[in-house]
């Protein structure tokens, strides 16, 4: 069974930067895409960014266009987000997630939280 778990949340100052990792561990499994996800208190889950692990592919959602960018390190099976120029509606706890094709995401992380600070 995959097994993701987040690192490199915390609190930061507005227009402060960080960086988010998802390892992905537990034996034989594939992989096609992965995302992050983030979920404010009070609000739903929201989809922030997208990358294919077999072709140059991403996706970004409009709020963290040109501010958040996703890469990957396939030898590490390891998933980055870089957030910089961070807003304060940037808070949330952010998640990783895995889908071994075009289905939906399967695979979840535990979550960390980030919060961004005016």
């Amino acid at each position: 069974q995959v097994q993701l778990v987040e690192s490199g949340g915390g609190l930061v100052q507005a227009g402060g930067s960080l960086r988010l990792s998802c390892a992905a561990s537990g034996g034989m499994f594939s992989i096609f895409r992965m995302g992050w996800f983030r979920q404010a208190p009070g609000s739903e889950r929201e989809l922030v960014a997208t990358i294919r692990w077999d072709i140059d592919s991403t996706y970004y959602a409009d709020s963290v266009k040109g501010r958040f960018t996703i890469s990957r390190d396939n030898a590490k099976k390891t998933m980055y987000l870089q957030m910089n120029s961070l807003k304060p509606e940037d808070t949330a706890v952010y998640y990783c997630a895995l889908t071994p094709n075009w289905g939906d995401f399967r695979s979840w992380g535990q979550g960390t939280q980030v919060t961004v600070s005016a």
